[in-house]
């Protein structure tokens, strides 16, 4: 559901004001990764609890702004049944659709304040 949502974000509802990093090469302390992050705002998309992506990306330098995880989106929607981690449901779908706006509004808030501040 992460890494859908994110997509949707990235490739669809925001593509000209947002990216995603490979939390993978971030991970690894990749060059070009942590170049894309250090200093820069950022939305963490956790798909567990553990935050991963939000340690890993404030440890690389980026400065995280908004942060979200699959398993609190999933609270939102109780008795759902969403699929598992290879194959969502029609519901696990319409989850993540949602999950992908809420993300995508706060990218536009963040680059908003971001143009008004300069």
């Amino acid at each position: 559901m992460a890494r859908e949502a994110a997509l949707q974000v990235t490739n669809v509802l925001s593509q000209d004001q947002a990216e995603t990093v490979c939390l993978a090469y971030i991970v690894t302390g990749d060059d070009s990764a942590k170049e894309k992050v250090e200093g820069r705002t950022c939305i963490t998309i956790d798909g567990c609890p553990a935050l991963c992506s939000l340690k890993s990306v404030e440890h690389a330098g980026g400065i995280v702004r908004a942060k979200y995880r699959a398993v609190d989106e999933m609270r939102n929607h109780r008795g759902k049944n969403a699929g598992s981690a290879t194959a969502l449901t029609e519901d696990g779908w319409l989850i993540v659709d949602e999950f992908a706006e809420k993300i995508s509004a706060k990218v536009a808030e963040l680059v908003e304040e971001e143009q008004k501040n300069g």
